[in-house]
């Protein structure tokens, strides 16, 4: 039986993401960052939501695609650069996507719901976007805080945790509460939520 539609387009999601530069290596495995990132995205998603449509499953597998291509570094080192460098990759990521669905043969109001779920639009307004938002804080928190957190003061720690949090909806936090943290991960959202 031939592959559907939707197969085809995570497939090509997933050897756009395999050509990521970056690696992280565990178990003498090595994994494209992206590709092990949107696989996590995905996993994360259909455990917190199992009825996902289609549409937010292929923007929750996108979400970093081909993210390596625009660096940081290309944008001034201050708060307005970094906004700007977020709003940049958002795009890039909804228009490679599109390019991807359009040789595949999805409609174009079936793209266009996957590039405003990719933007993150109307966040706490629609249901989709919100949980995009979620799941991202959910894979945040249960696969790259403690990397994060062993890099950073107490101070910066709980400040991300704080944002991380406010960007979540009760059903995000219900569902956070249940990742096994290490007891000083788990202190140190306690302060942070508290």
């Amino acid at each position: 039986m031939k592959p559907t539609k939707f197969e085809i387009a995570l497939a090509l999601i997933d050897e756009k993401n395999k050509e990521d530069i970056h690696t992280y290596s565990t178990h003498n495995l090595s994994f494209s960052k992206e590709l092990l990132y949107a696989k996590r995205m995905s996993q994360k998603l259909l455990q917190f939501k199992p009825t996902a449509s289609e549409e937010l499953q292929i923007a929750a597998r996108a979400q970093h695609i081909g993210r390596w291509k625009i660096k940081r570094e290309e944008f001034p080192m201050d708060r307005v650069g970094y906004l700007k460098w977020r709003e940049t990759l958002k795009k890039m990521h909804a228009d490679l996507t599109a390019e991807i669905l359009e040789e595949v043969g999805y409609e174009k109001t079936f793209i266009d719901r996957v590039a405003f779920l990719i933007n993150k639009k109307k966040i706490k307004k629609d249901e989709e976007s919100q949980t995009i938002e979620d799941v991202i804080c959910l894979v945040f928190l249960e696969y790259y805080f403690e990397e994060f957190a062993s890099k950073h003061e107490e101070e910066k720690i709980i400040n991300i945790l704080q944002k991380t949090w406010k960007k979540m909806s009760e059903e995000g936090h219900e569902f956070a509460l249940k990742i096994n943290f290490s007891e000083k991960e788990l202190e140190l959202i306690k302060k942070a939520i508290n």
